[in-house]
């Protein structure tokens, strides 16, 4: 999806109590790889609770263009794949739009293959760097023409037989695990990751759930080893997306600071290395209540209730910032509301995100009259819970730098605030949240 059919301004406005229970959109990560492995498995997959965004909707017209078959059967899509190793060339282009997760780890699965393969993408994307997915790809043999700093777009061609490699992720990156683990699918012999710092295991649970002979090794230091047998046979499945927690984070952190609030938001994937923020605001004296656990196709899902509460700050781990990076623009949020300082450290990846997220984070703040100060990789917000002198009387506008998070986020800011909160455009909420809007206003809130 491209953001040009102009910017789309919104205003949140202090509300009365929220409350309702909601299903929110299905998880994006899971989403993308529900569709690639499947578009690549023998036989039939079929997926119910597919998150419906922009971002996953580019994921599959790509698998699409590379010879799986994929439809819609009421609420469920039944993608046909292709086979591991059957990948065809694509005629043209795959346009990613605003999808980094899609884009790099299509990049690893079709990147070891012998033909080109060309990756482009929107402003936003092509100003990402795709370094962390292309220099392991070099390492298995894939030829690769990129713009400077390799950006977008990037051309990739595969040896006739890639080289199985052994890597040590140098960041706590998911894409750049997965990027790796997806080659080592249409790779002979031993593919292995050695992960320092543990992020995101959906690859890992899915490609064993698709029956790929993959293996996971965890130190007592916490440093996971994950080998992978390339060249298998992947058999189509059935799976049921569970809730995104990167989304539920939204009305999660609007029903703790709108007073009076009272919601529950149903079957929220918990996987251990995606709870980072309920556990964040659990200890800011979050009530968030986990009921009804259970497990769907190999993820834990639960209910989560959630009740207005009296937040005090916290400093943050710095080693939870993997499993909530996508989190801390809703966290910041939650720390405007909380009494005393917030500190997170960190978050070197904000940086580099569909904008430069801790700027943006930052700069809607203090627009907004938060007290915060932006350091380099860290995050320092003095909150104050009654919400008195926040917003913006002048209806100065936050800058979203086409970023879905800062617009979602900023816009729950003016759900408590004293003052109105204006975001400058909302056309790529869509992009991971299709229906926000809508949702939140059935709970109560104030935007429009």
């Amino acid at each position: 999806m491209s953001h040009g059919s102009g910017p789309r301004p919104a205003t949140a406005r202090k509300s009365a109590d929220l409350r309702g229970s909601i299903r929110i959109p299905g998880d994006k990560s899971i989403s993308h790889r529900a569709l690639m492995l499947g578009g690549l498995a023998g036989g039939e997959t079929r997926i119910t609770g597919l998150l419906e965004g922009a971002d996953v909707l580019a994921t599959g017209r790509a698998m699409q263009a590379m010879g799986a078959r994929i439809r819609k059967e009421g609420n469920t899509f039944v993608v046909d794949g292709v086979g591991n190793g059957a990948l065809l060339a694509p005629e043209a282009p795959l346009d990613f739009g605003n999808a980094g997760t899609g884009c790099r780890l299509v990049m690893g699965l079709a990147g070891v293959y012998d033909f080109d393969t060309t990756f482009v993408g929107d402003a936003s994307l092509s100003r990402r760097p795709m370094a962390r997915v292309l220099d392991p790809l070099r390492e298995m043999g894939v030829q690769v023409r990129a713009a400077a700093g390799d950006r977008l777009p990037v051309t990739l061609r595969g040896p006739k037989t890639p080289t199985p490699i052994a890597y040590r992720v140098p960041v706590a990156s998911a894409q750049a695990k997965s990027a790796v683990l997806l080659a080592g699918l249409n790779a002979p012999g031993i593919t292995t990751v050695v992960e320092p710092v543990m992020t995101r295991d959906h690859t890992e649970r899915m490609l064993q759930a698709f029956g790929a002979a993959l293996s996971v090794e965890t130190e007592i230091s916490g440093v996971r080893t994950i080998r992978l047998e390339g060249r298998g046979k992947l058999i189509g499945q059935e799976i049921d997306v569970p809730g995104d927690p990167s989304s539920a984070a939204f009305p999660l952190v609007a029903a703790l600071i709108v007073p009076g609030s009272d919601i529950t938001i149903t079957s929220v994937l918990m996987n251990p290395t995606r709870t980072g923020l309920i556990l964040t605001l659990q200890e800011m004296g979050g009530d968030i209540e986990v009921i009804d656990s259970s497990q769907v196709g190999g993820e834990d899902v639960a209910d989560l209730r959630v009740r207005h509460s009296e937040l005090s700050g916290v400093t943050v781990p710095e080693e939870r910032a993997a499993s909530m990076i996508d989190e801390y623009p809703a966290l910041a949020i939650a720390a405007a509301f909380a009494e005393g300082r917030t500190v997170m450290t960190g978050l070197d990846e904000l940086r580099v995100k569909e904008s430069d997220r801790l700027a943006a984070i930052a700069a809607g703040l203090t627009l907004n009259g938060v007290e915060c100060e932006e350091k380099a990789s860290s995050l320092l917000v003095r909150g104050r819970r009654d919400g008195k002198g926040l917003g913006n009387a002048a209806g100065a506008s936050v800058k979203t730098h086409l970023d879905h998070r800062i617009a979602m986020s900023f816009l729950v800011l003016g759900l408590a605030s004293e003052h109105p909160v204006t975001v400058d455009n909302v056309s790529m909420i869509a992009t991971s949240f299709p229906g926000f809007m809508d949702l939140m206003a059935g709970l109560g809130a104030s935007i429009a």
